[in-house]
């Protein structure tokens, strides 16, 4: 009961509490169908419940928020339909159509106490999501532009968006390094989470950092072990396809799933059903160039095989030739080798002799152009400092200058200089 305190009428919050859980409970008798996006399932599994945190999101922004209560019989009950329909358990991250009754405790607060979980609804949500994700890519012009890329010849050098853990990666690289004809296939694991929420911005956070080394790669490939359809609806996400569109080199998928193709699947260069399936095509890459190149191989060595011995053949005539004519052949040589030795014995002693009295000429000439024959003449050498005097403006006066005649040197000093005009 309220009490009076100066007059005024007071309640305590255990009171107010059970005001608003009375009001709550006697408007909001039934149970209603809503629809809200489980954030998270919070599944509890030493007591077997689960307490869903719910959200409502307008353009992205929360606008709404509460918490639920799934009590243990109610959820085993929804996961087996959810494991029937969609062949995946009730999980985090998804938009559900749910059956709830709307209560309030003094303690806990506001929550719904969900007693049903429409499975249908969840696929109907897929599926719409898929179709806008589609109409927006084509609008765009985005929906073809990956698999409009020119594909490598050989694929040598693949970057990996996967889960290191992954079984289907395990496949994958079973398959790729145990070929049995021995091509070789660089790899680079880029890890990344394959499911739920989060793992779109993870994958699309990886491309990142590969497109940042994309010189390195010939192709992407994003390999996940399989799953059902709630698994996938990630990668029907439209921000997950547009990066893989857009992205500058073939990007490869193997989800591991076989029916309903996702968007990210569609915009691919190439969608594998299982990783194996994925490896197997770029094994038969490597197929496609080498068996042309193993025939052509072939040809050619046949071919020099063939040249060889025909070849082989005409050197065998030619030696046969060369044995029945070498005398001869020799003989004649010989004589026409003598003939030779004695005409240029005859031309060598006269070349020796003409070449000599050309040097006796030239020596003649030398010695006539000799410095001694000049100084003889009446002419001097005048040097400075050893080296030759031959124009005015190499000396200054008071310099002292040496000039020799023929019978000896003299020395003198400049005490006049007169320049002849040119």
């Amino acid at each position: 009961m309220p009490e009076s305190v100066d007059n005024k009428t007071v309640f305590t919050l255990l009171e107010v509490s059970r005001s608003i859980q009375k009001t709550i409970a006697d408007r909001y008798k039934s149970l209603y169908w809503i629809k809200a996006e489980m954030n998270k399932l919070n599944h509890y599994t030493h007591s077997g419940h689960c307490y869903p945190e719910l959200l409502e999101k307008n353009d992205g922004r929360v606008v709404a928020e509460m918490r639920s209560i799934l009590w243990k019989m109610d959820y085993q009950r929804i996961n087996r339909q959810f494991l029937e329909v969609l062949g995946e358990p009730l999980r985090d991250g998804i938009t559900v159509l749910m059956q709830a009754g709307i209560s309030y405790d003094p303690l806990y607060g506001f929550s719904l106490k969900i007693v049903d979980i429409d499975p249908t609804f969840v696929l109907g949500e897929l599926e719409r999501e898929k179709k806008e994700a589609i109409r927006l890519l084509k609008e765009e012009g985005l929906y073809d532009a990956n698999k409009q890329l020119p594909f490598p010849l050989i694929p040598k050098r693949l970057a990996i968006v996967s889960v290191e853990t992954s079984k289907g990666l395990s496949d994958f690289y079973k398959i790729i390094k145990g070929n049995p004809w021995g091509y070789k296939i660089e790899t680079t694991l880029y890890p990344a989470l394959l499911q739920g929420d989060k793992s779109i911005a993870s994958i699309i956070n990886q491309l990142s950092n590969i497109a940042e080394k994309i010189e390195e790669f010939d192709a992407v490939a994003i390999i996940r072990g399989g799953g059902g359809e709630v698994g996938l609806s990630s990668y029907n996400n439209y921000l997950l396809a547009k990066a893989i569109a857009m992205f500058p080199i073939p990007v490869l998928t193997g989800i591991g799933h076989s029916t309903n193709e996702t968007v990210s699947e569609m915009v691919a260069y190439k969608n594998a059903i299982t990783p194996s399936e994925l490896a197997d095509f770029l094994l038969q890459k490597f197929h496609n160039f080498s068996i042309p190149t193993d025939k052509a191989k072939e040809r050619l060595l046949r071919a020099v095989r063939e040249q060889f011995v025909q070849n082989e053949q005409q050197l065998k005539q030619l030696a046969q030739a060369i044995t029945w004519n070498s005398k001869a052949v020799f003989l004649t040589e010989r004589n026409k080798l003598s003939h030779f030795g004695i005409h240029m014995q005859l031309y060598s002693k006269n070349l020796i002799k003409d070449e000599k009295s050309k040097l006796v000429h030239i020596e003649q000439k030398l010695g006539l152009l000799s410095p001694i024959h000049i100084l003889k003449r009446g002419f001097s050498i005048v040097r400075k400092n050893g080296k030759a005097v031959q124009h005015v403006n190499q000396v200054e006066l008071e310099d002292l200058l040496e000039i020799q005649v023929e019978d000896g040197i003299l020395q003198s000093k400049v005490v006049n200089k007169e320049q002849y005009g040119k």
